[in-house]
């Protein structure tokens, strides 16, 4: 990091890659404010003596446009790293399988805000949409690797289908991918991702060595409903769960044909409708037409006519299943509100900017350990940032010096001591990036 920003001049300047390598360690530890820094003064023997929360504040106050730019390479070079390292696993790179079908090949990227409450007047603060006050930034997280590839800060008043931030933001995050996973991209979002402009600059996102499909939800309107009352009662097939198992729970039908609000729309879009029983919480918002048939109705738009090599990727269950899958998201957006962003500690949006970014960087290194050190681990692979904290990172041991040797003692009856050891191995084994 200080081969890209300002390095430190004369006795007792910090370097600013320092300052902030050190605070994703003490954000990754469970730090929530700047002050936090201090904490890791008592671990001086693992991460030497930190940075004053001063230092921290000037640091993250000094990162303009060019600095987070900077930033943002050094992020992706090693990002390309870690994933060539993915890749030479014994179970390679981890590919997603939707519905009992694996997306070999493909890198799936979903689109989703967030609101984080601000508690005291702060610049960028606003009134949000749920009636709250604070903040609505806009995310972009990797779903085979459940990193946050960027993250646009915005104010609480920001709009959800707000084009240019989602074009931006899907910029930011493609570029965060090594070149060699680019050629095939997934892109999923929620029903903010349904406007035209953006339908049409992912379709023209597509060329002779890339291809980009996406799934967006879609807001239902009379004719949207006009065109659902149409569908034959033969139309609707059990949808299907993510292990690939039909359902009757709620069954799925291809509205594509039927809806003339296509014509204003990408010639390649598809409409597929899907209908559940409604449940309680429900019941007051329903349409006339859903009390009416009894049933709740969501739609999904997608360009994807078929995958190539993957047969039955075509119908619309299968397709229904993969935008469903979206839903996990909501785990990645907690995972880093569990790293430091459930609340932004300064007053000054500059600094705010930079604690998101220190965030996600917290964030890349969690994730980084459970793909590279704890895959195989049933309990820790996919495990939550505050377990992971008290079954590995606050670790009950003993650091101590002896023979010009650093020793680590850890009890024999803490539970995940073999967790940890095999993950500290397999960790300083990795080669180093270049």
């Amino acid at each position: 990091m200080n081969k890209v920003l300002p390095r430190g001049e004369g006795p007792g300047w910090w370097d600013r890659g320092t300052v902030l390598v050190s605070l994703a360690v003490a954000i990754v530890l469970g730090a929530t404010s700047m002050s936090d820094i201090a904490l890791l003064a008592h671990q001086g023997l693992v991460f030497g003596d930190p940075p004053s929360e001063a230092t921290v504040r000037r640091a993250l106050a000094g990162l303009d446009e060019t600095a987070l730019k900077r930033i943002g390479k050094a992020r992706a070079k090693v990002r390309a790293h870690v994933w060539a390292l993915l890749a030479r696993r014994p179970q390679g790179f981890p590919w997603l399988t939707v519905a009992g079908k694996l997306l070999s090949g493909w890198v799936v990227i979903d689109l989703d805000a967030t609101l984080i409450t601000a508690h005291s007047p702060k610049q960028g603060a606003a009134a949000t949409f749920k009636k709250g006050f604070g903040f609505h930034p806009l995310g972009a997280w990797c779903a085979n690797t459940a990193e946050c590839l960027a993250m646009l800060l915005r104010p609480g008043n920001s709009g959800s289908n707000t084009v240019t931030d989602h074009i931006r933001v899907l910029g930011d995050a493609i570029a965060q991918l090594p070149v060699a996973y680019r050629r095939k991209i997934l892109i999923r979002v929620d029903g903010a991702g349904a406007t035209h402009e953006l339908l049409e600059h992912l379709q023209q996102m597509n060329r002779l060595w890339r291809s980009v499909r996406f799934t967006v939800g879609w807001s239902i309107t009379a004719a949207d409903e006009t065109a659902i009352e149409q569908l034959p009662a033969g139309a609707w097939s059990d949808s299907l769960t993510q292990d690939g198992c039909a359902t009757d729970t709620a069954h799925v039908a291809e509205l594509t044909g039927l809806n003339p609000r296509l014509h204003a729309w990408t010639g390649t879009l598809r409409l597929l409708a899907r209908r559940t029983k409604p449940s309680a919480r429900h019941t007051k918002n329903l349409t006339d037409l859903e009390k009416r048939t009894g049933w709740r109705y969501a739609i999904v738009a997608t360009n994807i006519t078929r995958i190539a090599g993957m047969p039955g990727s075509h119908q619309p269950q299968w397709l229904d299943a993969l935008h469903r899958a979206h839903a996990g998201v909501e785990d990645r957006v907690r995972t880093n509100k569990a790293m430091g962003l459930r609340n932004l500690p300064s007053k000054a949006w500059t600094v705010n900017r930079g604690w998101v970014l220190t965030a996600n960087i917290a964030a890349d290194l969690t994730a980084w350990t459970r793909l590279l050190g704890l895959h195989d681990q049933p309990d820790l692979a996919h495990a939550e940032p505050d377990t992971l904290r008290y079954r590995l990172l606050h670790l009950p041991a003993k650091l101590a010096t002896h023979a010009r040797r650093r020793v680590l003692s850890i009890p024999d009856t803490w539970p995940w001591a073999e967790a940890f050891a095999l993950c500290w191995q397999r960790l300083t084994l990795l080669p180093p990036a270049t």
